[in-house]
């Protein structure tokens, strides 16, 4: 299993420093909602898109609980929405280039 970090999401979301955590977190939940708490940003949300027959994940977003995406990470909530096709457009567009870096996870 592994987890594909897109370089422009990565900055984005400014999870240099949080990338093990993150995928630590993927490990361990990987079909449940992943909550996190950090020393940067406090409780916090992770979202991925999981490819279901390698269980490998696209990592997409990281927000606090406290952002507007954050708070309500459902297609219902129009931010979260709108941001979700403009992230699923940058990772593809990063796979395509080979921009990401790719963890293994156990």
């Amino acid at each position: 299993m592994k987890v594909i970090v897109s370089n422009k999401l990565a900055k984005k979301e400014q999870i240099q420093k949080e990338k093990i955590e993150i995928i630590q977190a993927y490990a361990k939940g990987i079909f449940t909602k992943i909550y996190t708490t950090t020393i940067r940003g406090g409780a916090g949300r992770i979202v991925f898109l999981v490819d279901a027959k390698s269980n490998d994940g696209f990592f997409l977003f990281f927000r606090s609980k406290n952002d507007p995406i954050g708070k309500n990470i459902t297609i219902k909530n129009l931010k979260f929405k709108n941001q979700l096709h403009k992230y699923l457009q940058i990772l593809k567009d990063d796979i395509v280039a080979r921009n990401y870096e790719v963890f293994e996870v156990n």
